[in-house]
């Protein structure tokens, strides 16, 4: 290995070491009404969006609060050693994107079907320090 390769490697590296991604998969909310709780935490320092996780009224609110503590042990166990407030930690992004979806049939008048689908949704977060 060359040697602009390897400090590349190590820039690539270090910068790895400050993000942590967690994922929640399948949940079983509508993507529209997750990301509307979304929305709410994008871009906000993690203390504060865990606050106002934890205050809101939305089903979608504890299922991300619990997401974004987990995506926070991540980064912990990434960074041994190191407090979560000194960083900065910060919901670099949130992204919602429909899961799979369970398609059912309820009976309708004059012998027709109406279709019901229930929608599930995939969570990704991504929590970056600010501070390195």
């Amino acid at each position: 290995m060359g040697a602009r390769k390897r400090v590349k490697a190590e820039e690539l590296k270090s910068d790895k070491k400050q993000i942590a991604i967690a994922k929640l998969n399948n949940s079983t909310i509508s993507p529209r009404k997750m990301r509307m709780v979304a929305d709410l935490i994008r871009g906000v320092e993690v203390n504060k969006a865990l606050n106002i996780l934890t205050h809101n009224a939305k089903f979608a609110s504890v299922g991300l609060e619990k997401l974004l503590r987990s995506a926070i042990s991540n980064w912990e166990q990434k960074n041994e050693g190191k407090d979560v407030s000194e960083h900065g930690l910060v919901v670099k992004s949130i992204e919602v994107s429909g899961g799979s979806m369970l398609k059912r049939i309820q009976p309708a008048p004059q012998g027709r079907a109406h279709r019901i689908r229930k929608r599930s949704n995939n969570v990704t977060i991504i929590v970056d320090g600010v501070n390195a």
